[in-house]
C-alpha cells in the first residue's frame, strides 16, 4: 500500500522512478528505469515490479532502493 501511495504522489510530480520516495532515490533509479523499463506504464506496482525482475542489471544504488521498497 505504501509503495502505491508513493507511486501516485511521485507520478504526479513526473518522476521517472515512480516508487522512490526521496530525490536521492529517484536519482539512483532514473537511468535504470529509462533503460530497462521504457514501455512500462506506471501504476499498480509495475515500475517496482519491472526493476525487481531485473535486479542483476540494476546499478548498485538502484538495487538498494528497490530492495528497500520490497522489490
Amino acid at each position: 500500500m505504501r509503495a502505491m501511495l508513493l507511486l501516485t504522489v511521485i507520478l504526479g510530480m513526473g518522476a521517472p522512478c515512480a516508487f522512490a520516495q526521496t530525490a536521492a532515490e529517484r536519482a539512483a533509479c532514473s537511468g535504470d528505469f529509462k533503460k530497462l523499463c521504457p514501455g512500462v506504464a506506471p501504476g499498480g506496482g509495475r515500475v517496482l515490479g519491472c526493476l525487481s525482475k531485473q535486479k542483476d542489471k540494476l546499478s548498485d544504488a538502484c538495487r538498494q532502493v528497490v530492495e528497500k521498497h520490497g522489490g
